[in-house]
């Protein structure tokens, strides 16, 4: 599904086959600066549903970037025309495609590192709206299903790609 609010960026289908889906399950992930000063640089959360969101910051400190990050993460950014914000225009989208998922559908927010969460939390500035639910998939996520993700779609270490990533491979 492509967010219109976007400008029609495109939104790759997450594959489908064996793992059953439950469609209220919403997968993060993000990429940072560095483990000891983190600061966001990309956040992505990727529904069952194929209903997603995706933003990169503008306004993140470079000189902060691990190698790792100068190498890896920074040259896969601005892939998708449109998704990238200031720090608070971020928030402001974030907050407003949660408000668009009904609550009462129980959605779960799932994640696999205690930092994507950290900084998911942090960007979001307040509570999750009402209904939403935390789960912890880190030991839940079938390797070779993610795997076979990254060799069909590559990106890894791209926050929209890890998420889809996640979402192709964990298991209940």
């Amino acid at each position: 599904m492509t967010d219109t609010r976007y400008h029609g960026a495109l939104v790759y289908p997450t594959p489908t086959g064996d793992a059953p889906s439950w469609d209220n399950r919403y997968f993060i992930d993000t990429e940072f600066t560095d483990f000891q000063r983190c600061q966001l640089i990309s956040l992505a959360v990727v529904g069952e549903n194929g209903n997603e969101f995706y933003g990169e910051r503008t306004d993140f400190d470079r000189t902060l970037c691990s190698d790792f990050v100068r190498t890896v993460v920074l040259p896969q950014l601005g892939q998708f025309e449109g998704r990238a914000m200031p720090f608070a225009a971020l928030r402001e989208a974030l907050r407003a495609w949660l408000a668009d998922i009904p609550g009462d559908g129980a959605p779960v927010l799932c994640y696999d590192y205690e930092t994507d969460l950290n900084l998911f939390r942090f960007l979001l500035d307040g509570p999750l709206p009402r209904g939403w639910r935390l789960e912890n998939i880190a030991g839940r996520r079938d390797r070779e299903r993610r795997a076979t993700y990254f060799a069909r779609y590559g990106g890894e270490h791209h926050a929209l790609h890890d998420a889809r990533a996640n979402a192709y491979a964990c298991t209940r």
